[in-house]
């Protein structure tokens, strides 16, 4: 069969681009590799408003497991600081395995056709152009022909690879996470927590995410180039030095990679694009993807749509997803990329010593690349750290 658009992997990001281009009323088909959808996570499954507003996405009780009144962020010493919303929940820990299929249904409801437990095995091309795609599922194969592929296949992407497109992230710019869902133990329900240090976690840091009163995702992310040790390593041990989370049960075991930099500039060939975490499109501060993956994506089918509409699937036509992507988050991420880049400069000592300045308010500035001025002249105070200061202008 012939489609206008063929999407490959059905995440968020794939969903969007399926919503956005099957909304346009092109033919779309998606499809996931996996038998189902949203399972197994790669994520913490925090969702803040401001994400949900930009992906455009209504509010649905069944797929939130926890309102989030506030959080708290510890320095290395354990001072911490409070990060409190008086306007009602900033956000949610939701259930990625039911929001994912909210998200696929949305796309099918758009007109859109999914296949789960459906893998591409490759591309299929006529010379150097890419014309369709070869599918398997439950042993069967077929070839479908399509116009324009689009890759949302994760963070290791083999299909942008197959397509030509260089996706390779540098080390320093993924992450390797862990995480448990835990219950029977002692949190705050309402408040996710925050550790940073490099004794606990190098060059990323350890959360709790509460999804019930006594039940919470308890993760970690470290960077292999500051240590040789699995984030595994480093879970088990934040679990074991705290009795309220040791005493728990461990009911889910998730694992992967998370990139958190290696913004692409160029994220099109003819007949192709690529979103989401294949597309490097993650905070890279906190490495929540969700969003980010899903505006990519409807960036991405609505350029798909309009190149249908112009019979014009060049690599030169499909360069507005760049500039449009770029535009709208690109710019806005490259921000808190410098960020990350300054805080993962700054030694225990020197993060115990800013804690003392911030507030919970220039928290959520920082992961919004806004305030990064404020942080500046902190630094200016320490005069060792003046040269990172200028990083952040």
């Amino acid at each position: 069969m012939d489609y206008d658009v063929v999407v490959i992997g059905a995440g968020p990001g794939g969903c969007g681009a399926a919503l956005s281009a099957a909304s346009q009323g092109l033919n779309v088909l998606v499809v996931e590799k996996r038998q189902e959808i949203g399972a197994p996570k790669r994520c913490g499954e925090g969702l803040s408003r401001s994400s949900l507003e930009r992906m455009g996405v209504e509010l649905d009780k069944r797929w939130v497991n926890r309102e989030i009144m506030g959080a708290t962020v510890y320095a290395p010493n354990g001072k911490p600081v409070r990060i409190d919303y008086k306007d009602g929940p900033e956000g949610w820990v939701i259930e990625r395995k039911i929001f994912d299929k909210f998200l696929a249904r949305k796309a099918a409801k758009a007109g859109a056709k999914v296949l789960a437990k459906t893998e591409a095995l490759g591309l299929i091309k006529d010379g150097n152009k890419i014309t369709g795609v070869k599918l398997e599922s439950s042993g069967e194969t077929w070839d479908v022909r399509t116009k324009i592929v689009i890759a949302a296949d994760g963070v290791e992407s083999k299909i942008a690879r197959e397509a030509g497109l260089d996706t390779t992230l540098k080390l320093v710019d993924i992450a390797s996470s862990a995480q448990f869902e835990m219950t029977g133990i002692d949190i705050d329900p309402d408040r996710m927590e925050l550790y940073f240090g490099w004794e606990i976690a190098p060059g990323g840091y350890v959360w709790i995410f509460p999804k019930d009163d006594d039940t919470a995702n308890v993760g970690v992310g470290v960077r292999k180039v500051w240590t040789n040790r699995t984030a595994l390593d480093y879970l088990k041990k934040f679990v074991d030095s705290r009795p309220g989370l040791k005493k728990g049960s461990i009911i889910e075991v998730n694992s992967g990679g998370v990139p958190v930099g290696g913004l692409m500039r160029d994220m099109v060939l003819d007949n192709f694009m690529v979103v989401g975490d294949a597309a490097h499109q993650v905070n890279p501060i906190h490495g929540g993807g969700i969003s980010e993956a899903f505006v990519g994506g409807k960036i991405a089918g609505s350029v798909a749509a309009e190149a249908v509409k112009r019979n014009d699937f060049s690599k030169q036509f499909l360069e507005r997803y760049n500039k449009l992507w770029w535009q709208e988050r690109g710019n806005k991420l490259n921000k808190i990329l410098k960020l990350r880049k300054v805080v993962e400069s700054l030694s225990d000592e020197d993060l115990n010593w800013l804690a003392e300045f911030l507030t919970g308010n220039d928290l959520i500035d920082f992961s919004r690349s806004e305030g990064l001025k404020k942080l500046a002249q902190i630094l200016v105070k320490k005069p060792k750290l003046a040269l990172l200061a200028r990083k952040l202008l």
